[in-house]
């Protein structure tokens, strides 16, 4: 005989005796607990007997670990008004920390007649179509040997569980496309060897295919459509999803490189109003879910994905809190990325810095040292939100992105804001007493154009996405230099090689915390495809064979990121803003023209040339002479450049890295920075 449980504990938690359930939902008249054998048949059902401030519980004596469950809650059936309470429709525990099976697509998981245009209840049990949640112990205790990177040496690397270890070569096909495949020993020493400190998975949380994309033949790749927020996507393990993700990242930390975690709680698979019933529709939808006002039928859609999640509710709140304390504490992840972050701020009154959830993430003490770091936009009102995010954050700065990409293009007007960007968006961030390492900058990511796309495509090639050609990013701020796609031209193959490196140097030089995106490196390409998160296929898939058709611009990345780690002045940890000693001498840092003097006014609109000075003086309180500095001399123009350093800065000048071969000194203590490169100059007295 079930009997009252915990309200305190939501999920299931196991004792000695038993096991207790908790479910929250404001609006149910009862909750029931269907308990199924591992044949998937429904072999015994209870209403859960307790119920506290909308959290219905119950503790079933004799339940042991193991057992598979789901949820059907009674209560009003009303949809206009917002309600869509179904108990023939099974339910996911949101808490559940095991799945067993896997959703499949089919009308009668929805609560309504999908084919009429009115609502009409559908009656037929879902659950031959729903994955079951298994009881999990959890009380075990876990210990986490950690890196511990501090952000000043932070250099991410985005990857695909499954896009990153397909097409490996030296990779059993047994863990290809798992979490066991990015702990095999030769992706580890290739990381390790890169130099990257911080791997960030895309998602790894339960996720399904949209309709339409099976209705394609197609699967989704990326996983930003999350239907559970504990549990390991079964399409990445073996056997234990549980098990191998730990497995993995412990061996990843035994690589002295962090896990970082790409999370979606801004919304869910459940999709828009005539999406299937999976889990928070049926629990409590005006709870889980951000409705229109006066249309508690409709959903706001500020994700783009068809529904958006209730941050401002506290049972929402105390879910992802819950869920984000889970994989830092137990399941190892050392931080997280949150998607559309800005839904996650957002209240009646819009985009709120001070939104309790933040607050809440803050203060936590599972998850004390967690790394965040906000995509800080989505596509609702006033969704445009970078710089704007707490204290503690780190955020996307695609701000950096586009102006870089623009500048070594050749648009003209950039240089100023060039210059602010490598400078570590100051602009952006310090009004909010942030430094520099709050700002993750990239070239790439997995939204948009690789690297050798941006270098060989003027527009998107979508039309493998079944969209004709309508999805993706209109502006990438990318060219061709004169073939659009592919060429055996070798000319215009230099320049895109020349680019990319160029691209790659100014990331790495540049002040903040850089972020690279997964086979860049290797020169991977998507065939000019922008929108890759529907192609789980070679399109999408890392292509490896980089690793020996241009060995050596792999190890170009290798050395500059060594540069970045052995250069402390490129990875400064609070902003400089040209501090000067007293008595007069040169800057901590300057901005200068090729011929050797301080940029004027008039400079920056058509700089196309230009220098970066960091420096370190003897002592900053007198006229003391530059005892230590770096250099980095760019040319995004079509000619030769001659530039001219001060003579009263060091003289014994080391290049460090030259993106093209032809760069070189003069032999008068200048240089000749060839059309489209950079140089890294470091220097000591």
């Amino acid at each position: 005989m079930i009997e009252k449980g915990n309200p305190a504990k939501p999920g299931c938690h196991c004792d000695e005796g038993g096991v207790g359930f908790a479910l929250y939902s404001g609006s149910a008249e009862a909750v029931e607990l269907s308990l199924f054998d591992e044949h998937r048949r429904q072999v015994e059902s209870h209403f859960l007997p307790g119920e506290h401030d909308g959290m219905w519980h119950g503790y079933l004596p004799g339940c042991k670990e193991g057992q598979r469950y789901g949820f059907r809650v009674h209560g009003p059936w009303d949809p206009e008004k917002g309600l869509r309470h179904n108990p023939a429709k099974l339910l996911i525990d949101p808490y559940a920390r095991r799945l067993d099976g896997t959703f499949q697509r089919n009308p009668l998981v929805c609560d309504f007649d999908t084919e009429r245009e009115e609502w009409r209840k559908n009656e037929v049990d879902s659950a031959p179509f729903m994955p079951l949640g298994v009881v999990e112990d959890t009380s075990r205790e876990t210990r986490v040997n950690r890196p511990g990177v501090p952000w000043s040496d932070t250099v991410i690397y985005e990857a695909n569980v499954r896009g990153f270890t397909m097409r490996h070569p030296g990779i059993p096909d047994s863990e290809r496309g798992r979490f066991r495949g990015l702990s095999n020993r030769r992706i580890l020493e290739y990381l390790k060897a890169l130099g990257i400190t911080s791997l960030e998975l895309m998602p790894v949380h339960s996720y399904i295919d949209e309709r339409h994309l099976v209705e394609l033949g197609l699967r989704n790749l990326w996983g930003y459509n999350s239907i559970q927020f504990f549990t390991p996507e079964a399409r990445f393990a073996d056997q234990d999803g549980i098990a191998e993700f730990r497995e993995m990242v412990d061996a990843i930390h035994d690589a002295g490189i962090e896990v970082i975690l790409d999370v979606v709680y801004n919304h869910t698979g459940e999709g828009g109003v005539r999406g299937p019933m999976l889990s928070f529709r049926g629990i409590d939808n005006l709870a889980y879910y951000r409705t229109e006002p006066g249309d508690p039928a409709t959903y706001i859609n500020d994700t783009g994905t068809g529904n958006t999640l209730n941050s401002s509710h506290p049972a929402v709140q105390d879910l992802i809190l819950a869920s984000l304390g889970y994989w830092h504490r137990k399941m190892g992840v050392d931080g997280f990325r949150f998607d559309l972050a800005t839904t996650l701020g957002r209240t009646a009154r819009g985009f709120r810095k001070q939104h309790p959830l933040f607050a809440r993430i803050a203060t936590d003490p599972d998850l004390w040292g967690a790394k965040l770091i906000a995509e800080p936009w989505d596509v609702g009102p006033g969704g445009y939100q970078l710089g704007r995010f707490p204290a503690e954050w780190a955020e996307w700065n695609d701000k950096y992105r586009n102006t870089v990409r623009s500048f070594w293009r050749g648009d003209h007007d950039r240089a100023g804001d060039f210059a602010r960007r490598i400078h570590g968006s100051a602009d952006l961030f310090e009004p909010g007493g942030r430094n520099p390492t709050a700002s993750v900058n990239f070239v790439s990511c997995h939204d948009g154009f690789t690297l050798r796309d941006v270098v060989s495509y003027k527009k998107r090639h979508n039309q493998a996405n079944g969209e004709e050609n309508r999805d993706g990013q209109q502006r990438n701020r990318s060219d061709n230099y004169g073939v659009e796609g592919e060429t055996d031209d070798p000319a215009i193959n230099g320049i895109r090689r020349q680019q990319r490196l160029n691209l790659l140097a100014t990331l790495l030089f540049s002040q903040g915390t850089p972020m690279l995106l997964a086979g860049d490196e290797l020169g991977n390409s998507q065939g000019g495809n922008n929108n890759a998160y529907a192609q789980d296929n070679e399109t999408g898939w890392v292509d490896w064979s980089g690793l020996d058709q241009d060995p050596e611009f792999l190890e170009s990345v290798r050395k500059l990121i060594h540069l970045r780690r052995t250069l402390p002045l490129l990875r400064q940890a609070r902003y400089i803003h040209g501090r000067m000693p007293v008595k007069g001498g040169w800057c901590d840092i300057n901005w200068l023209h090729p011929d050797g003097r301080a940029m004027d006014a008039n400079d920056w609109y058509v700089a196309r040339q230009l220098a970066l000075l960091f420096s370190v003086h003897e002592d900053q309180k007198d006229a003391s002479p530059v005892t230590e500095a770096v250099a980095v001399l760019i040319n995004a123009s079509p000619e030769e450049r001659l530039f001219n350093l001060p003579r009263d800065l060091p003289s014994n000048w080391t290049l460090e890295f030259s993106s093209h071969p032809g760069n070189h000194d003069n032999g008068h203590g200048d240089w000749n920075v060839s059309a489209r490169s950079l140089m890294l100059l470091s220097g000591k007295l």
